[in-house]
């Protein structure tokens, strides 16, 4: 019995001391992160000044702890944590300096005889919290241990049971604080748990806050899309980094879990951006009235740190690094619509374009909490955003127009409503997309909850263009209904075709009649019947402060050249209409060879929207209802419900058919195309009437989280 307590207790140590060597590891690497980013001698010899005798920071209003005031002070706690890094940099001028330390001491003494808690929650619970366990990881066992004790509760804030840790919220977040804290104070019997609970966060979570289905990112139960704000850097990237921080050691997470977040880097979060490369502003919500910094590509960090942990789409995963590091230029192409959130993506190698929409599923924008965002009311009315470098609107906000936003179709009231009235319900069901995963459709059955203004919309996107069509416009106000077709920084001259004749256009806001096209910055916008259109290519003007209620905002008056391009409705407009194809890099050369583009617009009525481009022997087509359409002479496809289509065809015959149900009622789909074809499969049935020479389908639509998904399937193979 002695010799087996032996053994037990001589395991126990084995695997304490395994355990203790795993944590260890794990701190160093979070240790090591932190100093990764230098801090420049400059810098601190510019924050030594700064600080008063009592410890306070000059230029830091301590007493204004309101939401709009966007917490100035955690640039305290900040730039201890920068002061704390130089003196632990061996190569800075200001490692080990008695006065560094002592300013640091100084500097965390006022903190917590002072404890500053902001009115928003994230101060409190993130931002002081991340800032002070940073100190401690990085000198906190050089400071006096009394100081220390009496930091922990502000620290401690960052817990498992604070409001904002949420799951699929900041949950991450605050557990990674707390994670590391138990790691500084050597508590690992605690820090497994906590572990868990990060690996945990890893999921599906649909119809809730989290990670949808179709790998969109709701953050908050109003369902609006949060992928690239919350999403990306407080899910994926915090979930990646912890990721990072236990490989290799007992704690790492599951392949199941690695390989979730690898796809959702590669499904959701990397087609919402620019190529991959660039942030994409169509996904912004109230962050879009906060002035950027220059365009730069996202960091490969967080690639990296993948890679540590799994070879799982590594082929991927490595070109997203090429294409941010400049190594390779844009080779994808894909068609994605995000059916969980109503948005739609489409990339070629030259162009970015997406399509944003809400519905009586998920409301339309992020509230304007703590202040910015107060412009936002229209910016998911059919937002339509065309990108070929990823600057195009970059900045512009404070000098936009907010009702005429690229894509859209608004009232143009004399005022906007109040920022409480932002976020709205949507009114209507037929909102959604058809895919087949490189060619696509949109439709928009539009209501808009500010002013009852109608209009069905709807995107067809080809390879090299695209098709906007609108019908059914309808106000009851006194007042005009703009739906503008882009609004975009001024980069270069604009040229029309007008009457038959081609010529430049000088600067100025204007009404232009007869035009066939319209061509600015390597994009053409082409008016397949001679059009009435408003044009502005001038300087306008604006102040940063004017889209926000946060404090401490630029009042200065700026100005950028503007393009901006638009059909005016008229007043009180009753079936109002228009039709346009958009171009993407292309040349007014080109664009006077070939403006008809080889695209066919089938019909654009209240019933029915339908394109054939001739050239890829493609139709789209939304039916608002059941109905059908000549797709030749002797041709036709009919859908008997409402419902959308794509249709593949080569020499005369149906290749392939993509259909999907935007109103999400639908088990089954009833689609008839001309023509005898006796192809079987999986999910559908061919009905094939010699009689009549038609073909009837019956295909099974995707159910439970995967309503509004398109499907496919494959009538004859060449």
């Amino acid at each position: 019995m002695k010799h087996f307590c032996q053994l037990l207790l001589l395991i126990w140590a084995g695997h304490s001391l395994a355990q203790s060597n795993d944590l260890a590891l794990i701190k160093s690497r979070i240790v090591t992160d932190l100093m990764q980013a230098k801090v420049s001698d400059k810098a601190i010899e510019l924050i030594m000044p700064k600080m008063n005798e009592d410890g306070s920071f000059a230029g830091i209003n301590y007493a204004d702890l309101s939401r709009t005031a966007s917490f100035p002070h955690g640039g305290h706690t900040r730039d201890l944590v920068l002061l704390a890094k130089a003196y632990k940099t061996n190569s800075s001028a200001f490692y080990q300096n008695p006065k560094v330390k002592e300013l640091i001491v100084k500097g965390l003494d006022y903190w917590v005889k002072n404890d500053f808690v902001g009115d928003n929650w994230h101060d409190n619970q993130i931002t002081t919290p991340t800032n002070l366990v940073n100190l401690m990881l990085v000198v906190g066992d050089e400071l006096p241990k009394e100081l220390v004790e009496k930091a922990q509760p502000m620290i401690g804030r960052a817990n498992m049971n604070a409001s904002g840790a949420r799951p699929s919220g900041d949950r991450i977040v605050i557990a990674g604080i707390l994670a590391k804290n138990l790691l500084f104070r050597n508590d690992f019997q605690a820090f497994d748990p906590v572990i868990k609970i990060i690996e945990g966060e890893m999921k599906f979570a649909t119809g809730a806050r989290g990670l949808q289905h179709d790998y969109s990112f709701h953050h908050r139960e109003d369902r609006v899309n949060n992928t690239s704000s919350y999403g990306y850097g407080k899910f994926a990237n915090a979930y990646g980094e912890w990721s990072y921080y236990v490989a290799g050691t007992r704690y790492a997470f599951t392949k199941e879990k690695i390989n979730l977040l690898v796809d959702y880097y590669l499904e959701g979060i990397y087609k919402q951006q620019v190529y991959g490369i660039y942030e994409d502003i169509s996904v912004k919500n109230r962050s879009i009235s906060q002035k950027a910094g220059p365009l730069q590509p996202y960091s490969t960090l967080e690639i990296e740190r993948v890679l540590a942990c799994t070879d799982y789409r590594k082929a991927e995963l490595e070109q997203i690094i090429k294409l941010r590091k400049g190594e390779a230029k844009p080779a994808v192409s894909f068609a994605k619509f995000f059916w969980q959130t109503e948005h739609f993506v489409f990339q070629r190698p030259r162009f970015y374009t997406t399509v944003r929409m809400y519905s009586t599923r998920n409301r339309n924008m992020e509230e304007p909490y703590n202040g910015p965002g107060k412009t936002t009311h229209h910016r998911a009315d059919g937002t339509n955003y065309l990108m070929l470098r990823g600057d195009e609107y970059h900045n512009i906000w404070a000098v936009y127009d907010w009702q005429k936003i690229s894509g859209t179709t608004i009232l143009q009231k004399l005022q906007m409503p109040p920022i409480e009235h932002i976020q709205k319900d949507g009114l209507t069901d037929f909102v959604g997309g058809v895919t087949d995963g490189l060619y696509g459709a949109v439709v928009f059955d539009f209501k808009s909850p500010h002013d009852g203004t109608e209009a069905k919309k709807s995107w067809f996107f080809f390879d090299e263009e695209y098709v906007c069509l609108g019908t059914d416009i309808k106000a009851a106000a006194d007042l005009p209904v703009a739906t503008t077709i882009n609004q975009t920084l001024l980069r270069s001259d604009v040229t029309l075709m007008q009457n038959s004749t081609v010529q430049p256009l000088a600067k100025g806001s204007r009404a232009l009649e007869n035009v066939q096209w319209i061509h600015h910055d390597k994009v053409g916008y082409v008016f397949p019947q001679p059009a009435l259109i408003q044009a502005s290519n001038q300087t306008e003007t604006g102040r940063w402060s004017d889209i926000t209620d946060q404090k401490n905002i630029s009042k200065e008056t700026v100005s950028e050249e503007v393009f901006k391009l638009w059909f005016d409705h008229g007043k009180k407009p009753k079936n109002a209409a228009y039709q346009y194809i958009v171009v993407p890099n292309v040349t007014v050369e080109q664009l006077t060879k070939n403006s008809g583009r080889n695209v066919v617009i089938l019909s654009n009525t209240r019933d029915l929207q339908a394109v054939k481009h001739e050239g890829l022997g493609m139709i789209q087509a939304a039916f608002y209802k059941s109905g059908e359409v000549a797709i030749t002479k002797s041709q036709t496809l009919r859908m008997d419900s409402q419902g959308m289509a794509l249709l593949k065809t080569q020499s005369g015959r149906a290749t392939a058919l993509t259909v999907a149900d935007p109103s999400r009622k639908l088990s089954r789909i009833s689609v008839t195309l001309s023509g005898i074809y006796k192809t079987k499969g999986q999910g559908f049935v061919a009905l094939p009437n010699e009689a009549q020479n038609q073909t009837t389908f019956l295909i099974d639509l995707p159910q439970g989280v995967y309503l509004g998904k398109s499907v496919t399937i494959q009538l004859e193979v060449r």
